[in-house]
């Protein structure tokens, strides 16, 4: 004979996969509605209240996802994903509100992930994004730091770590991480791109223009269908040369203009394109 307490147990689940089969179509408010039923008879299925987590997470309500995941880290408060899940629903929270308090909760939720899994790389790497905007800066490299030495495959991770030496003015440990992250990120990947990128404003920083110009040009290889601002970079980059490369900045800064100048995009692109202009007559001269 089964108990009331074990009928709603399993009443619990069976409305959490009508909820999960819910959820595979596409019905993510129906979903909702059946986990919430679920989660009422049994709040002890902190699996359950995960999932209802995971779907308010798919329509992007960051505060039910956060106060979700409160319910179940209550419950189960070593499972360091949920906190992990928690951490990243108050960074969206507080990208979107820019409210300090959001982004204090996001660094308690993710101290709570690495507590209880020291290798999550991906913990770490949002907490430094958080210690970041709470402008502690120490607290921010070191924890990007770790995300690269748990992840080190990964190539993306490398980016905001390479900005933030950057940003810190220290050059040649920025130039170490980037030619480090290189060697990981796929040949067309953002990362890579973005890599690139930064490797040019480093030597930029520094006053090493040759160095510059292959970094743009890397960056223009491997990115420059995707992303039409690399030909102003490196038209604007020849441009200045010692002597400057008037041909080849002329091509990069026309090629621009057509792309990003006369399309939907122009005024997103609006400074370039008048610096452009500006370039042009001036290369192009009497």
């Amino acid at each position: 004979m089964v108990s009331g307490c074990g009928r709603e147990r399993i009443e619990a689940i069976n409305l959490a996969n009508e909820g999960s089969a819910l959820q595979r179509q596409g019905a993510l408010d129906a979903a909702i509605d059946k986990y919430e039923a679920a989660s009422r008879l049994d709040p002890s299925n902190h699996e359950i209240t995960y999932m209802l987590a995971l779907t308010y997470k798919g329509k992007e309500e960051w505060e039910k996802v956060a106060s979700t995941l409160a319910r179940a880290t209550q419950v189960a408060p070593t499972y360091a994903n949920y906190h992990f899940e928690q951490g990243h629903a108050y960074v969206q929270v507080a990208r979107k509100s820019k409210q300090r308090s959001s982004w204090e909760e996001a660094q308690e939720a993710l101290k709570r992930c690495i507590e209880h899994d020291a290798r999550f790389a991906d913990c770490y790497f949002l907490l430094g994004e958080t210690e970041l905007f709470l402008d502690n800066e120490q607290a921010a490299l070191e924890n990007y730091t770790k995300a690269v030495q748990h992840s080190p495959s990964d190539g993306a991770l490398y980016v905001p770590l390479a900005l933030l030496y950057i940003n810190l003015g220290y050059f040649d440990q920025a130039t170490a991480v980037i030619n480090q992250g290189i060697k990981f990120a796929s040949r067309e990947s953002k990362a890579m791109f973005n890599m690139y990128q930064l490797l040019a404003l480093a030597n930029q920083w520094q006053g090493n223009m040759d160095e510059q110009v292959r970094a743009l040009e890397k960056a223009n290889e491997v990115g420059g269908a995707e992303n039409p601002e690399i030909l102003f970079s490196l038209g604007s980059t020849y441009a200045v040369m010692n002597p400057p490369k008037k041909q080849q900045a002329l091509q990069m800064l026309k090629h621009f203009q057509a792309r990003a100048c006369k399309s939907a995009s122009a005024q997103k692109y609006k400074d370039q394109c008048d610096q452009t202009m500006a370039l042009m007559v001036k290369l192009e001269g009497p």
